[in-house]
């Protein structure tokens, strides 16, 4: 997979992306990773990269040339399945589009900033707008990470035990259930027996009890027309 980033604070997203995970998949190959500054292609001779709004009105507003010159020319380069703007009145991410986008091939991924961007970008070039949450960052590179590392992990081979991934929270509308590691007793505090049984029947129908039992305690919302 290739995802491309399209930001004005390039530093922001040094160490999102050459950690952990991020810096697993670009090393196996399973990734390839472009951070691109907009103030590069701003023709302004100050790079300068927003301007006041028409119409009046508080907040700058990005400029319509350097993004979409970056834009046409990552797109003669190679075709995009998705070019895709952080924003918050963007579809609220869920674990559903997350592993939508991570069976795609090549993304585009804006990052706004100061009171958004000019609205022609959006209507012609934009295919998808994305939200972390119902609040405000002061720009979409946060958003942008938190979307990228929900993707790329689910791209078989970069987590080294892939099925780990496929019981992850939300995959299959529930929370997932309570894990524990040695030692099996710490001052008084145990393990339940049933995972110490070696009955993996029986672990299986406990930890799906406790996924459902969770999920209604704390996300009811995920069972919605579920019988």
């Amino acid at each position: 997979m290739r995802i491309d980033i399209l930001t004005i604070l390039p530093d922001l997203l040094n160490g999102p992306f050459s950690e952990s995970i991020m810096k697993r998949a670009q090393e196996k190959g399973h990734l390839e990773l472009m951070v691109h500054n907009i103030r590069d292609y701003s023709t302004n001779k100050h790079h300068k990269v927003d301007d006041t709004q028409y119409g009046g009105g508080a907040g700058m507003v990005m400029t319509i040339q350097p993004i979409v010159d970056l834009i046409e020319k990552l797109k003669s380069e190679r075709d995009y399945d998705e070019i895709i703007f952080m924003t918050p009145d963007g579809e609220v991410l869920e674990q559903d589009l997350c592993n939508e986008l991570s069976l795609t091939e090549n993304i585009i991924i804006l990052c706004g900033h100061y009171k958004g961007i000019d609205e022609r970008i959006r209507e012609h070039y934009i295919t998808k707008e994305i939200s972390i949450g119902s609040y405000v960052l002061t720009g979409g590179e946060l958003g942008a990470a938190v979307l990228v590392d929900s993707i790329v992990r689910l791209i078989p081979g970069v987590i080294n035990d892939e099925t780990s991934a496929l019981s992850d929270s939300f995959q299959d509308n529930l929370l997932s259930p309570p894990v524990y590691t040695k030692p099996s007793d710490y001052k008084g505090m145990k393990v339940p027996e049933v995972l110490l049984s070696g009955n993996f029947k029986k672990i299986d129908k406990w930890r799906e009890e406790k996924a459902l039992e969770r999920t209604k305690d704390r996300r009811p919302d995920l069972l919605e027309g579920k019988d």
